[in-house]
């Protein structure tokens, strides 16, 4: 037994185990001669261009940051002959732009249109004192290390590969490597335009976020969450605390929004690839609260019923279709107000889910299916419990289907500490490369 397979009705996701061949279900020779060769020779240019760009800081904000990273894939990537270049997004979006490439194919190309994404920017911002590569062994600690500047190297990497083998011959690929994953611009149809316009124009979208390696054997993600956010504020009647919980002054602010709090625990939790968190709360009779820095300030006395109180959380769900139930459900726990108090519920829209699909396992089976002919193992489907939210997802509703995990394996992301395997690079390139070449030169179980 191998891969877990996610099956749903509506939006409920349920795992379901199945039987993976050990035999590729494709007809071998689709790793082009010399392939694995060439990796295997060029690893150490691998891991020194990985330091390169992991010395460069690139915090989504430092938009002259991320843009001199982005140079240097544009760069290598004109070398391949793709037309390559720099792209700025709109002025109010206020981010720095995408890598953005493209190669035409040849008239006639029977294979599939592939697009490949990435993103070169991180969560550690300019004087973060985690700000240089360093490496011990096979390890190597950097700031986006492996989410996603490892990844993107990767990408890069395999194409690099595919070229020196002349395997990118009459392939049509497009490559958008984005300058604000870990903070998306807004408004999101503005800074995602790209995302939306790759996806369209091809037929596979394939992500190189961070592999995963469990027990030893490799797994690729058919499925991600989607994450959005919420804020709940409430009201209540300020008086006198001897005379809470009574008919003329009610239960006050803060107790009302704790009890909307336990009933989202109480009636929704635990459905499937379901989670909502509280992120910060504040209650008192004088409460001030900032989205934009996620703080505030209250002042209350124990002697006085709170007026107000505000709530911020996350939300994620594996299908629109959750997300729409749960919020329903959330707003009607929330319109049961308590004796003198009123509540409001605002949803923001973030990350759509990359919902789990057959036309995924497919893909992943392909996957599956070079990696065994390279001789490096069958490749499982990750739990969707595993991921946080994705670029991914706002391709995937656009395209026949999608693959991420490409990446190399490491962990720690967003932290202190964030480590990459280096070790991992050669064989997640050559998967990566055999599969591109597969879907650019073939049209399916072929």
């Amino acid at each position: 037994m191998r891969a877990p397979r996610l099956a749903h009705v509506g939006a409920v996701a349920t795992v379901v185990l199945i039987a993976v061949s050990a035999a590729p279900a494709f007809a071998a020779g689709q790793v082009p001669d010399g392939l694995a060769t060439w990796v295997d020779s060029n690893v150490p240019d691998v891991h020194a261009l990985l330091e390169r760009v992991v010395n460069i800081n690139s915090g989504t904000s430092n938009h002259a940051g991320v843009r001199e990273v982005g140079d240097i894939f544009v760069g290598r990537l004109a070398a391949m002959g793709f037309d390559a270049s720099w792209v700025d997004v709109k002025p109010d979006v206020d981010r720095a732009g995408h890598v953005w490439a493209t190669r035409a194919g040849s008239s006639g190309a029977t294979g599939r249109k592939v697009f490949l994404i990435g993103h070169i920017d991180t969560v550690f911002e300019e004087g973060d004192a985690f700000d240089r590569f360093t490496r011990e062994g096979s390890i190597a600690r950097g700031p986006g290390i492996v989410d996603d500047k490892g990844g993107s190297v990767l990408l890069l990497s395999a194409l690099e590969a595919l070229h020196a083998v002349d395997g990118l011959d009459g392939a049509q690929i497009t490559i958008l490597l984005t300058g604000d994953e870990e903070s998306v611009g807004r408004p999101i149809e503005a800074a995602r335009s790209h995302m939306i316009e790759g996806a369209r124009a091809s037929d596979v979208v394939l992500s190189f976020e961070r592999g995963f390696l469990l027990d030893g054997e490799p797994y690729g993600t058919v499925a991600r969450r989607g994450s959005s956010g919420w804020t709940l504020t409430v009201e209540g009647k300020q008086a006198h605390s001897g005379r809470i919980f009574s008919e003329a002054d009610g239960v006050g602010a803060i107790n009302e929004l704790s009890r909307i709090i336990y009933q989202f625990y109480d009636e929704l939790a635990g459905e499937e690839f379901l989670t909502f968190n509280v992120g910060s709360m504040v209650g008192g009779t004088e409460v001030e609260y900032d989205p934009v820095t996620q703080s505030g300030t209250t002042f209350g006395r124990t002697n006085v019923i709170a007026n107000r109180a505000i709530a911020r959380g996350d939300l994620r769900t594996i299908s629109q279709e959750q997300l729409a139930r749960i919020r329903s459900g959330m707003s009607d726990i929330v319109g049961r107000s308590l004796p003198h108090t009123s509540a409001t519920i605002e949803f923001r829209d973030g990350y759509p889910a990359m919902s789990p699909r057959d036309a995924n396992y497919a893909l992943l089976e392909e996957y599956s299916a070079v990696s065994q002919e390279l001789g490096l193992g069958s490749v499982g489907a990750l739990d969707p419990g595993l991921r946080g939210a994705g670029d991914i997802a706002f391709a995937s509703d656009y395209i026949a289907a999608a693959l991420d995990g490409l990446g190399p394996q490491g962990g720690d992301t967003h932290g202190p500490n964030e480590w990459v395997d280096l070790d991992s690079f050669a064989p997640q390139i050559k998967r990566a490369a055999a599969l591109i070449h597969r879907l650019t030169h073939t049209r399916g179980n072929d």
